[in-house]
């Protein structure tokens, strides 16, 4: 459990969730990872991750030799997977270990890598369909396949007219087979599991001022936390204004533990802005766009002050009922 948690956050993170995806409700991936790595590491030398979207779904590496499933799965999950294929495994395991032996690679450290994915868009029309190959997280090679068309970037030679023979089995072989078969085993992974693709978890939005002890000046972040799915827009405003871009910092996604996502925006300002701040998101999970004003540590103080105030004040008017109705009491008993 803890190789693949840090194989998915060192690998799927930041070359998979990098990678462009559409952002549209129907729309949906199905991505194999596989990875190699040869050195003295703390992760296994060959690993398979499979995933429905952003959701990790299967996982296989060299140390336990066992494909495990995640999340919530039936007996049926894996009949069309390439994670649980022997055949499979070992024919991308042999063609690693020939590719490093044929380039013959000094470094102390090598990691491959080949990220296979599909998509299915709207109305369960076929999307596109991607082979990308890499070293150390760099890519070296990409195929893909859309609408009967091939395209291709990389070291082969390949135009309208001719391509490197090698290059047209590969594309064949994917048309024919590959293709088809990561449709299939997507559509099966949707009918499953497509309660945890499609749900909606409202962002948590917070703007935060905070002092700055480097510039004497203050810090104004703009945080949103704990979304499904991840597309967010999140904007900061400056008197009702966007603020311009390079005067933002950060603006990465990411993972939270519990499959949920954050995003966090901040602005350098000076200890006498006096501008408003407001946060704004927009999110599928939201029917209106939301929008937050600027948190002061004063008003916070401010309410805690008010606050003991009105329950002093309170208890001063009972005290003040309490004893009105004793003196009548006295009063009267006084005069009976």
């Amino acid at each position: 459990m803890r190789n693949e948690n840090k194989m998915t956050k060192l690998f799927i993170f930041l070359w998979v969730l990098s990678f462009p995806t559409s952002a549209s409700t129907g729309s949906h991936s199905a991505w194999v990872l596989v990875t190699y790595i040869k050195g003295n590491t703390q992760f296994p030398e060959f690993s398979i991750t499979v995933m429905l979207d952003d959701i990790t779904v299967g996982y296989y590496d060299s140390e336990t030799r066992t494909y495990v499933t995640r999340g919530n799965t039936t007996n049926e999950d894996d009949m069309y997977n390439l994670g649980d294929n022997t055949a499979i495994r070992e024919l991308l395991y042999d063609h690693l270990v020939d590719k490093l032996r044929s380039e013959n690679h000094t470094n102390n450290l090598v990691v491959y890598q080949i990220l296979g994915l599909c998509e299915l868009l709207d109305k369960d029309k076929s999307g596109p369909f991607i082979i990308k190959n890499a070293f150390s997280g760099s890519t070296t090679d990409e195929l893909k396949y859309f609408d009967g068309k091939f395209t291709y970037n990389g070291p082969l030679k390949y135009t309208e007219q001719e391509s490197d023979p090698a290059l047209q089995l590969l594309m064949w072989y994917h048309e024919v087979f590959s293709y088809p078969n990561c449709l299939n085993t997507l559509r099966s992974y949707l009918k499953k599991r497509g309660a945890q693709v499609k749900r909606k978890v409202k962002p948590r939005v917070r703007l935060i001022k905070k002092a700055n002890s480097d510039s004497r000046g203050f810090r104004v972040s703009c945080l949103a936390t704990g979304f499904y799915p991840r597309h967010i827009n999140l904007t900061l405003f400056r008197d009702e204004q966007p603020v311009a871009d390079h005067e933002i910092t950060g603006g990465d996604l990411l993972p939270n533990d519990d499959g949920t996502y954050q995003m966090r925006k901040s602005l350098e300002i000076s200890a006498a802005d006096k501008h408003t701040y407001t946060c704004s998101a927009t999110h599928l999970s939201l029917d209106n766009k939301l929008d937050i004003d600027l948190e002061y540590q004063g008003e916070t103080f401010k309410q805690v002050i008010s606050s003991v105030l009105v329950v002093l004040a309170l208890g001063l008017v009972l005290i003040t009922v309490i004893g009105v109705i004793k003196w009548r009491r006295r009063r009267h008993s006084g005069n009976t």
